[in-house]
């Protein structure tokens, strides 16, 4: 079976559609609907049954989650409601819809689309895999090999803040800063996880990914950047393809 379902669970939105497996191209439209709020586990098993028969889809789902995720449980909440640590997310899913989920960290799975099928595919060493969306979600491979849940985004910037609260695409839209402005904030943090990690190679995706010319001028990091082949489908096409892992 290489079409499967995968679902990519966002702070701000909920997006589905089958995947090739080996190709990584999308078999179906992509669905989405809004996250609730509150995210709690009722309202978002809630929202995955509804995407589920949306797509008319029966058989095995894989899902990203925008929590630490080991074992299929969260670890922590980020974007979410407090109510979901220590929640088994597969067991609750699968509760709600009658199919086997298998759940991995959002950012993960998107690096393991980039890394496996996408701009990733021949670099070796350390590779960074960045998605700048509501939040910063990255992760970590070396030669290949994922370790997963690495949360740059919550390593303390600005005043303490966390990096993914002020040099994420919602910071910049939420202190209206034009790119070259939010640009500033974007490569500070990628001077310090250079620093932290000594990638040999940065790969960055998510929303923002596609408006890199517009800030490009103003990241000054030495690291080489790759932008993401997927883009804004990578989690749905790595939660997919962690079914088959």
């Amino acid at each position: 079976m290489t079409e499967l379902l995968g679902i990519d669970i966002g702070g701000s939105g909920i997006k589905a559609a089958l995947v090739d497996c080996e190709s990584g191209e999308l078999c179906s439209e992509r669905v989405r609907i809004a996250t609730p709020r509150p995210a709690t586990p009722d309202s978002v098993a809630g929202a995955v049954t509804e995407l589920v028969s949306q797509l008319d889809y029966s058989g095995p789902v894989g899902c990203c989650f925008p929590t630490i995720v080991v074992d299929g449980r969260a670890k922590s909440a980020s974007n979410m409601e407090r109510e979901w640590v220590g929640v088994a997310i597969d067991e609750t899913f699968s509760e709600a819809t009658g199919l086997p989920f298998t759940v991995i960290n959002d950012a993960d799975a998107a690096g393991v689309a980039e890394m496996r099928l996408g701009a990733g595919v021949g670099l070796s060493g350390t590779v960074i895999t960045l998605t700048i969306g509501t939040g910063i979600g990255s992760a970590f491979f070396y030669e290949g090999q994922l370790v997963p849940n690495l949360e740059l985004g919550h390593m303390a910037g600005h005043d303490g803040v966390p990096y993914e609260r002020w040099a994420s695409n919602r910071a910049r839209k939420t202190d209206d800063l034009s790119w070259e402005e939010w640009a500033v904030r974007f490569d500070g943090f990628l001077q310090r996880a250079a620093r932290v990690c000594t990638p040999d190679h940065f790969i960055l995706g998510g929303g923002a990914s596609k408006k890199y010319e517009e800030f490009s001028d103003g990241i000054t990091v030495e690291t080489p950047i790759h932008i993401a082949r997927f883009l804004n489908d990578a989690g749905i096409i790595g939660a997919a393809m962690a079914v088959r892992q």
